[in-house]
């Protein structure tokens, strides 16, 4: 039952003549609840009647104390005690002085009830004791939980340290009392009294609260009252307050935590994840289930398409690089294979049909994905999606870098919760090595145990071989058998409940044969053995890097590469991955060779396919795609056109089979390449030729001289007008596949268009009148003004050698022999080939504005 604040403030009521009544306070019979979640207080709900049952008939049996009787109970289970309401018979003697005369009913209720044994208590060991209420019992049901506080404020004077000390010690040890502080008017002062332990608190709130203490002086008596409440060690925001306090010893061992959580619980999980992706264990196509659904149903109701396989001819040119990369692959990995190739040349398709050959674990990271984002957060998910690499938390790299901005202005340094790009790469591709390896140790395993199947397999058969020829020679005998027929000490000795196994006949056997049989599962062993050193090698995984470019457009973009080129290295030095990286120049290989310096790469070219190889390949697509048609000598030579380029090849099958005639289809390819070389090599006007790394003057000069030739001399190019000997220029051009440059004993030799079809685009493009006199003006204008700047300075030189030579004092024999006339006469000769030079050029363009002047 809850009852109302007690607004009393005597500690004792008559209700008859010799008769009156009090509150007593029995501690420890419920469990003290400390916080909302502390579970133990509905152990004194489901004991609670009982626990009350037993209190009342103890307290019952103290009735030869004054006439005690306990006339009403009640709990206070927050605190874990029961509040007694008794009635006892007043001593005639001490009714001037209750107080006096409930201290003496006090000590004897201990006394009687210490001669009875404990009181009631939840846990069954002993209870608390019996306590004279001085104040007036406050029972409320608010979350005011125990604590060892208590602060007591005063209705009244100050009560002085001291005689709170002595009001409260009585209930335990003491730790500190606070002396009462300034606080608004309006409000009580107060002091808090720490306790060493809870119950002695929950004993001093519920015994003094309500009490009115003596105070004042002799001459000016007075009294407080008393008012007790539980104050929480632990205030509001304390720990907040602290921690924001001290960012100097926060932050540190906020990045300690924060990398520990990291370490000990994403990491595996990033690592089980990344192998999970490389063991296909979330690609639902891989379920035993979904194929047996596909076969017996999607296969059934989609139409059978039958497809060839291209014929061996088709492929000849692939032959030497998948030779390559299966040697490559059937050996512990070394170095790092690097297949270039141009555009389109079928560098990737390919690769992939090696490595579903192998039937290996691959995984596959594409650079130009990277490549194309367009942030750093961006490019991390990228790579961590390629790498199956989760969970990943992009958003932090921002937060943390406010958190860094922050930290400086308070601490005055970095707390080193930002990482830059190239650390979050590294982390990446560091759980992915460890993934790598699982993927290794997991393949190793279930390699090694079909082995030691198929081993003892082996040795099974080799010894049932062995026993069979023994019973049909007659040599072989069975102990046991001795037994059965009753012969032999086995019969003799009896047999027990072991068992025998076959290695008690074996020893019957003759020792030639039994040695044979031994030196037999030696060599099955041996060849295991080998076996399984071979086939470690089919557990290692594959992974791929593509489009691998030197240039990615920024700074922070090369950094990836240059990861990604450390991480390649390191894979193939420990032995951990073949690593295959693909790369439309072999420039590109400059990065990993210096990322592994010790050993050289595994280069491997693809180039161009012959035409009779074209010519097969298209026939037998066309075939497969139910397109016969018989390719005429005339369309046999459009079709060379294209070369052997892959990408080319497939877009001329595409436009076939569209229905498109062969001789259509080139011309439309052809077409489409002017387009585009005019777009890219030029610009599309004065602005976005800038932006440009070659001028529009170079880009002519190399395309009017690969139109009439296949390929040009490199040098050549390099050393005349208007590269002068700029070979950045030329660099950037075969990086953007408008030509592609040969090599001869490792330096360059020569130039060729980028595209087999390039050839033709070139040459349609220089027959364009138009655009042919628009860029020859451009190129005339150059040499003109490179011409005239030449003639100045020319001109300049004659006028210091005439000066010269006016000054100078010679003899009428020396005549034609000065150094200044020799060399006026050079520079004279070198400003007349200028001028010559200067004037065909005008007319060339005086030509040429005829031209633009008749187009309309």
């Amino acid at each position: 039952m809850l009852r109302s604040t007690v607004c009393s403030t005597r500690r004792s009521f008559a209700t008859q003549a010799n008769s009156a009544e009090a509150w007593l306070y029995v501690d420890s019979v419920f469990p003290i609840q400390i916080a909302s979640w502390d579970l133990r207080h509905y152990i004194g709900i489901f004991r609670q009647e009982h626990l009350l049952s037993s209190l009342q008939t103890r307290l019952e049996a103290l009735s030869s104390v004054h006439n005690f009787h306990p006339i009403e109970l009640q709990p206070q289970r927050k605190d874990g005690g029961v509040f007694v309401r008794f009635s006892y018979n007043t001593d005639p003697e001490l009714v001037g002085d209750p107080d006096k005369q409930l201290s003496a009913i006090e000590s004897a209720l201990r006394e009687e009830n210490a001669k009875h044994g404990a009181l009631p208590s939840w846990v069954g060991l002993g209870g608390g004791n019996i306590w004279l209420v001085k104040g007036s019992p406050w029972k409320e049901d608010m979350f005011r939980f125990a604590s060892p506080i208590l602060k007591v404020a005063f209705e009244g004077p100050d009560v002085q340290e001291q005689s709170l000390y002595e009001l409260c010690r009585p209930f335990g040890r003491i730790s500190d009392i606070t002396q009462p502080t300034p606080v608004p008017a309006g409000t009580l002062r107060s002091s808090t009294v720490t306790f060493r332990h809870i119950p002695a608190a929950t004993i001093a709130r519920n015994v003094i609260h309500g009490l009115d203490f003596p105070s004042g002086t002799s001459s000016a008596p007075g009294k407080t009252r008393l008012r007790a409440a539980y104050q929480q060690p632990i205030q509001a925001h304390a720990i907040r307050d602290w921690m924001s306090s001290h960012p100097k010893i926060m932050l540190p061992l906020l990045v300690f935590l924060l990398g520990t959580l990291t370490y000990t619980i994403f990491d595996p999980i990033r690592a089980l994840m990344v192998e999970g992706k490389m063991l296909e264990w979330f690609d639902y196509t891989k379920f035993k289930l979904y194929k047996w659904v596909r076969i017996n149903a999607f296969d059934r109701l989609r139409s059978a398409h039958a497809t060839t396989a291209p014929g061996e001819d088709v492929w000849k040119e692939r032959k030497d690089a998948e030779a390559a990369i299966t040697a490559y692959l059937s050996d512990m990995p070394t170095t790092i294979a690097f297949v270039h190739g141009p555009q389109g040349s079928g560098k990737t398709t390919m690769l992939e049909t090696v490595i579903k050959q192998s039937g290996r674990n691959t995984l596959v990271i594409d650079c130009r994905v990277l490549h194309n984002t367009t942030s750093n957060s961006k490019l991390v998910a990228a790579l961590a999606a390629q790498t199956g690499y989760w969970p990943v938390f992009t958003f932090l790299d921002s937060m943390n870098s406010l958190i860094d901005l922050a930290s400086v202005g308070l601490i005055g340094s970095k707390t080193g919760l930002s990482s830059s790009l190239p650390d979050q790469l590294k982390q990446i591709l560091g759980v992915t090595t460890s993934a790598l390896k699982g993927v290794t140790s997991s393949h190793r395993n279930s390699i090694a145990r079909q082995i030691r199947h198929a081993e003892q397999l082996e040795i099974q058969r080799i010894q049932s071989a062995h026993k069979r020829q023994s019973i049909l020679q007659g040599t072989w005998h069975d102990g046991r058998l001795d037994c059965v027929a009753g012969t032999g000490v086995i019969s003799e000795l009896g047999v027990g409940d072991e068992s025998f196994e076959d290695g008690s006949a074996i020893e019957a056997v003759p020792e030639e044969e039994a040695r044979e049989m031994r030196e037999e599962e030696e060599r099955v062993t041996r060849r295991m053995k080998t076996k399984e050193d071979l086939d470690a090698i089919r557990s290692l995984p594959i992974v791929v890097v593509r489009n691998y470019a030197v240039n990615m457009g920024s700074a922070s973009k090369e950094d990836v590469l240059e990861v990604l080129a450390q991480w390649a290295a390191t894979l193939v030095e420990n032995q951990i991955a073949h690593v295959i990286v693909l790369s439309d120049n072999r420039e590109n290989a400059k990065r990993l060779a210096k990322a592994l310096p010790s050993k050289p790469l595994n280069s491997i070219a693809l180039s161009d396919a012959d035409a009779a190889s074209s010519l097969s390949f298209v026939k037998q697509k066309l075939h497969d795609a139910g397109i016969d048609i018989g390719i005429t000598g005339q369309q046999t030579k459009y079709v060379e056109r294209l070369g052997g380029r892959a990408s080319d090849l497939e877009s001329l099958i595409h436009k076939v089979r569209n229905g498109m005639s062969v001789e259509e289809a080139v011309e439309d390819i052809v077409s489409r390449g002017v387009a585009e070389l005019r777009k890219n090599a030029f610009g599309e006007d004065m602005e976005d030729a800038k932006g440009l790394a070659w001028t529009r003057e170079q880009a002519w000069k190399v395309l009017k001289m690969l139109s009439k030739k296949s390929e040009v001399a490199y040098y050549d190019v390099l050393v005349d007008f208007p590269f002068k000997g700029d070979e950045s220029a030329l660099r950037s051009m075969e990086h953007a596949e408008l030509i592609a440059i040969g090599t001869k004993d490792g330096r360059p030799s020569a130039i060729r268009p980028g595209k087999p079809v390039f050839r033709w685009v070139f040459e349609r493009l220089v027959n364009d009148r138009v655009f042919e006199a628009t860029q020859e003006l451009g190129y005339n204008e150059k040499q003109i003004a490179e011409s005239e700047g030449k003639i100045k300075s020319y001109e300049q030189e004659l006028a210091l050698l005439v000066d010269t030579m006016q000054k100078e004092g010679r003899r009428w024999w020396q005549w034609g022999q000065s150094a200044c006339v020799e060399r006026a006469r050079s520079v004279g000769d070198k400003m007349v080939k200028a001028q010559r030079k200067v004037d065909v050029l005008e007319r060339k363009n005086v030509e040429l504005k005829k031209v633009l002047g008749k187009d309309m």
